[in-house]
């Protein structure tokens, strides 16, 4: 039984040897193996060079999601602060036309909200944008009208519909102003 299976084991190493054979490649006729060579240090060139570009991609979308990132966590609360500034406003209307002998609690209970919401601003890095006396700037102040006067320098800020709001270096909302021009 011994020399069976030797005998098998060699039909099978043969098998093998013959398949590994097939798969060297010969030099080809025509191909001398300095013309192999070449086409092989060509071919690891163009490898090395994708290697490089991927590499250089993969670098680039680091950086991209980095910044993305870093964006999301600076200004991702953005919608919920231009929700708040309405809220803001109409307290700043209520205590502008508020009468402090009819209602006092009333009225102080409204400029401590309004203070608690200014301050929880703050804490978000949200400033107002300086409108009136200011020289009229279309990135930060949107015009709604203009008064012909010479009280004021022309195209200076003369009075403040909305106030604007800065989140940190960028503009939530302009403000809506009216712009001083030269009387004629």
């Amino acid at each position: 039984m011994e020399t069976k299976d030797s005998a098998e084991n060699a039909k099978s190493e043969a098998v093998i040897d013959e398949k590994a054979a097939s798969d060297i490649k010969l030099p080809e006729e025509g191909g001398t193996l300095e013309d192999q060579l070449a086409a092989k240090e060509k071919e690891a060139r163009e490898n090395w060079d994708r290697f490089l570009r991927e590499r250089a991609d993969l670098e680039n979308y680091r950086k991209r999601v980095g910044r993305e990132k870093e964006e999301l966590l600076n200004y991702g609360n953005k919608s919920l602060l231009e929700e708040i500034l309405p809220i803001i406003d109409n307290l700043e209307r209520a205590l502008a036309h508020s009468a402090v002998d009819d209602q006092g609690a009333i009225i102080e209970g409204i400029r401590m909200t309004h203070a608690m919401l200014l301050t929880a601003l703050k804490k978000f890095n949200v400033t107002p944008v300086e409108a009136v006396g200011a020289v009229f700037d279309s990135a930060y102040h949107q015009a709604m009208a203009q008064v012909p006067t010479d009280q004021h320098e022309p195209n200076t800020v003369v009075e403040e519909y909305q106030k604007g709001y800065m989140l940190k270096e960028r503009l939530l909302r302009p403000a809506m102003v009216t712009v001083a021009v030269p009387l004629k």
